[in-house]
């Protein structure tokens, strides 16, 4: 939703939803939507830390609350960042290919993870 406009985020969505019901011929959409937010979202990240005058990069788990806020925010972006199409077109889009493991969205979450794996060094610096 961009400023505050909830019936047009609505309709985006439910336009996307009949757009994934099309595309992927008698699934249903919901299921999918709920698969894509499964598979984007990730099981670490980083935050930084400051300790003794120097910032780490610290690997840490994330909770279920975040990680599904991180999905929704990983297939906005990378519905948005689409360019020629209507968002719903867009986002059905994305939802799909996040569906099946691939997209931007799914390279946002590998790329996090990759970065809290090459960090793991800096474990024991967790709070």
């Amino acid at each position: 939703m961009k400023d505050g406009k909830k019936s047009t985020a609505r309709k985006v969505v439910y336009d996307a939803f009949d757009a994934i019901q099309e595309k992927t011929k008698a699934e249903n959409p919901v299921e999918v939507f709920e698969t894509a937010i499964r598979n984007v979202g990730p099981a670490m990240e980083i935050r930084s830390r400051r300790v003794g005058g120097a910032n780490y990069q610290v690997p840490r788990e994330v909770r279920p609350e975040r990680k599904q806020a991180l999905a929704f925010r990983w297939i906005l972006l990378a519905a948005r960042g689409g360019k020629g199409k209507p968002m719903h077109i867009k986002l059905a889009d994305e939802l799909i290919a996040a569906a099946n493991n691939t997209g931007s969205a799914i390279k946002k979450k590998e790329d996090t993870l990759r970065m809290a794996e090459s960090n793991k060094a800096f474990a024991h610096f967790a709070w």
